[in-house]
């Protein structure tokens, strides 16, 4: 299981190998994951992720070339800097060892090109796991440029996925994404998989996290939960997409302080992680366009993402969780699970086509859940009147008890059962 990002990084793509892997065993399947030595991450490291994965599990570490010599060249991509170290690390396991299958987790993307390389040389089938889009709007509608326009860069690295992504997928033998949209996406890039097998495995929850922030407790430097406050968190990367589901939210507090000002005096909206970057000179995104909408006096945010132990913290603190999506139906949320598994009141506002709303929608009852939906027809500024209905009612719950949530439905995207998923994937690429 090739997985660049692994505890004790704090990336968001660290958890998808993290869950699963643990759990394979269970299904028959013994993972060895290759992932980079924690020396050369960027982002800021976590120890006590490392708490979480199990002592038996096999990791394998590989070097990455230093990013302070390749920022020099414009190369900041763990992807293309521990390129090398992956295949050699991979060459020589398949050299000495007997391996069934090759899993390969993107972003970042470019370890995908691996796959092919090591089918043909050591006639082992490879699986693709999409927790991205390869091509997506990255580089065409957004990018880094000023105020999230394409620059050069972007629409370099869309032209180089727009190539390479064609030549790897010829070569899968299964492809896995997290969400069917994904891969229905990829499946229309490249018209030839119509024979090649994909599975949607969603973004789990692993309910054992929170079993150990109970064991652990922490100290929320933000807020305190107790003051009588209504502290409504965000907490995730604002992607570019995003904005105008952000600006949604901001518009229906803007109609709840004229039409419930006493509502409005109580709230405070936090945001956590915006930037998706660790480093503490990151630009805030939400408070300025709180402070267009004239209630920068009700936010705070943390741009710099937190770290994995302190956001399961701060979610079981809320009051209650913000989730928003964005202007893509494919977008998947990975802090549904972990928002559903904190068992606090939550505020949805996503895309209609979006596979959090209707997993919300089975695992989740109203009152306890609130959704506000939107489309590529009304968008999703149109529905800030329903936002604020929905976030008044909230407001109005003077107790705040923790959510039921179905258990039956939530178990279906446990970590434990994903594993599982994926095994029969395996299995069926073992067999062909």
């Amino acid at each position: 299981m090739i997985s660049p990002h692994f505890p004790p990084d704090t990336s968001a793509a660290t958890h998808r190998v993290r869950m699963l892997a643990p759990h394979l065993p269970e299904y028959g399947w013994e993972p060895t994951i290759v992932s980079v030595d924690p020396r050369d991450y960027e982002s800021r490291l976590e120890q006590g992720l490392l708490e979480l994965v199990p002592k038996n599990l096999r990791i394998i570490r590989c070097r990455a070339w230093p990013a302070q010599w390749t920022r020099r060249v414009g190369i900041g991509d763990l992807g293309l800097r521990a390129w090398q170290g992956l295949y050699a690390a991979c060459s020589q396991l398949l050299q000495k060892e007997r391996f069934d299958v090759v899993f390969i987790t993107i972003y970042p993307s470019y370890p995908a090109l691996l796959g092919p390389l090591f089918k043909y040389r050591f006639a082992v089938p490879f699986v693709l796991d999409y927790q991205d889009p390869w091509v997506s709007a990255w580089g065409e509608s957004v990018g880094g440029g000023p105020n999230g326009a394409p620059d050069w860069k972007s629409r370099v690295t869309r032209w180089m996925a727009q190539r390479l992504e064609p030549r790897t997928v010829k070569a899968v033998d299964a492809i896995t994404a997290v969400s069917q949209a994904t891969y229905e996406a990829v499946r229309l890039r490249n018209p030839d998989l119509k024979n090649t097998l994909c599975e949607e495995i969603p973004l789990g929850g692993e309910s054992a996290d929170f079993d150990y922030i109970r064991k652990h407790p922490r100290t929320n430097p933000y807020f305190d939960s107790d003051d009588g406050n209504f502290h409504l968190c965000y907490v995730g990367t604002l992607l570019p997409l995003g904005f105008e589901t952000l600006r949604a939210v901001l518009r229906a507090v803007v109609m709840l302080r004229q039409q419930q000002p006493d509502f409005y005096a109580r709230l405070r909206l936090h945001f956590f992680g915006t930037s998706n970057q660790t480093n503490s000179g990151v630009p805030q995104r939400v408070v300025p366009v709180a402070r267009e909408f004239g209630i920068e006096d009700r936010v705070t945010e943390i741009a710099p993402r937190i770290d994995y132990l302190e956001a399961l913290t701060v979610l079981t603190q809320a009051t209650a969780i913000l989730m928003m999506g964005s202007t893509e139906p494919h977008y998947t949320a990975s802090k549904l699970y972990p928002g559903l598994l904190a068992q606090r009141p939550i505020l949805a506002v996503f895309h209609e086509s979006s596979s959090v709303v209707d997993i919300l929608r089975r695992a989740a009852r109203p009152p306890a859940v609130r959704i506000v939906t939107y489309n590529d027809i009304e968008r999703a500024e149109g529905r800030s009147s329903g936002v604020m209905t929905e976030l008044a009612a909230l407001l109005a719950n003077l107790r705040y008890d923790a959510i039921p949530v179905d258990n039956v439905v939530m178990k279906k995207f446990s970590s434990g059962i994903l594993a599982n998923k994926l095994a029969v994937v395996l299995e069926r690429v073992r067999r062909a």
